[in-house]
């Protein structure tokens, strides 16, 4: 018998709607760049478009296809589809998300013998989970997929209360943060941050990273920052806001910030590409998301000895234990973001201790290579490739 050691290793096929900036494909990033090349190949397909984002895989032998779909259901795109897995072959098709669930149809078609579905976060347009439709939708393509991943256990539960996969047929896996990357400053002294013009190792500079869209809510954290000044004026010798990323609500942000006429102690610079180097030069990070599946921008905080202030959303009471690496708070709620600010900002050595046991958490829970295994055993255990490994041993 031919050893398998001989052999390619198995493909798999990561589906996404679009390939850019954002945890989901940063994930697949991950995913990629830290698996063992000679555990399993890999193509991602966009179902629009792969942006530059694609260079930061770091495998040569990686494809990228993009199938420019227009607005609407795929199925014009099945055909295409069809072709493209019967040439591939590939062992598994793993979407993710609900824009590239129906893929799982033209896999199973082509006889792709596993095909597993990755739940991230929640839709834009349907925050709490409670669009029929979009329930409908998940029970009509779950014949057609094998395993279901959910990245938290809001939306385990969301899978077996709304759309009824069985519990056995879904598996938990974190999101995993590359903790050598992002880490807590090597000086007692918070570095500066490059172009920043908050220097003085002496301010409170919190701060918040990601899109600036309707979903992440930045504009609460705007009107926290702007509360926690008027409740304590004597904070703005010390106080300061950082809010890294570009979008629709950037400029809305910092209008409600000139009009508040605190936009002398805001830096709003726009997307960044050293995210770790900018997280040193921070002393508290705040996520005022709507939903959130797993953040990366919170386990990379937490890496980085960050303490974490962060909605009651999604995943991120899973990540950020209130009280000890951090506080939950509501959503949409600036009055009690600002009064969560205004405890770290008024006890530092408590902000810090809460960074210390963040980062702590991270290297306990949820390390890139924790994630990398979950997802290896899983494919090993759906094409029993470690059965045959051990076999052919």
């Amino acid at each position: 018998m031919t050893s398998l050691r001989l052999r390619a290793p198995p493909l798999v096929v990561h589906v996404v709607f679009r390939f850019d900036v954002g945890g989901l494909e940063n994930g697949v990033v991950n995913l990629i760049n830290q698996m063992p090349a000679d555990a399993y190949r890999h193509v991602v397909v966009a179902l629009t478009e792969a942006t530059d984002f694609r260079k930061r895989v770091q495998r040569s032998d990686v494809e990228f296809i993009e199938l420019h779909k227009p607005p609407g259901h795929a199925i014009w795109l099945y055909p295409r589809l069809y072709r493209l897995f019967k040439h591939l072959r590939p062992a598994i098709v793993h979407t993710r998300n609900l824009a590239a669930l129906e893929v799982a149809v033209p896999a199973w078609l082509a006889g792709v013998p596993v095909r597993l579905h990755g739940e991230h976060g929640r839709d834009v347009d349907d925050l709490k989970g409670e669009k029929r439709r979009y329930q409908w939708m998940r029970r009509l393509y779950r014949p057609f997929v094998s395993g279901y991943i959910a990245l938290s256990r809001d939306l385990a539960q969301y899978l077996t209360n709304k759309v009824g996969v069985p519990e056995r047929r879904i598996v938990q896996i974190y999101n995993g943060v590359d903790a050598a990357h992002f880490n807590p400053p090597r000086t007692a002294l918070r570095p500066a941050i490059a172009g920043c013009p908050f220097s003085d190792p002496d301010l409170w500079i919190v701060g918040t990273v990601g899109r600036m869209q309707t979903v992440k809510d930045q504009l609460t954290l705007a009107r926290a920052f702007v509360l926690a000044l008027r409740q304590r004026p004597a904070l703005g010798t010390r106080l300061r806001l950082a809010m890294i990323g570009d979008g629709p609500l950037r400029a809305q942000a910092q209008a409600l910030l000139d009009e508040a006429g605190v936009s002398e102690l805001c830096w709003l610079p726009g997307e960044r590409a050293d995210v770790a180097e900018v997280m040193q030069g921070l002393s508290c990070f705040a996520l005022p998301s709507l939903a959130e599946g797993i953040s990366n921008t919170i386990l990379e905080a937490m890496a980085s000895g960050l303490p974490v202030i962060a909605t009651d959303v999604g995943g991120n009471p899973d990540l950020v234990t209130s009280g000890v690496t951090g506080e939950i708070v509501p959503a949409a709620r600036p009055d009690l973001l600002a009064a969560a600010l205004l405890r770290l900002a008024d006890d530092p050595a408590r902000a810090a201790s809460m960074g210390q046991a963040g980062r702590a958490e991270v290297e306990r829970r949820f390390s890139l290579q924790a994630m990398v295994a979950a997802y290896q055993s899983l494919y090993d255990r759906f094409t029993d490739r470690s059965v045959r490994i051990e076999q052919q041993a």
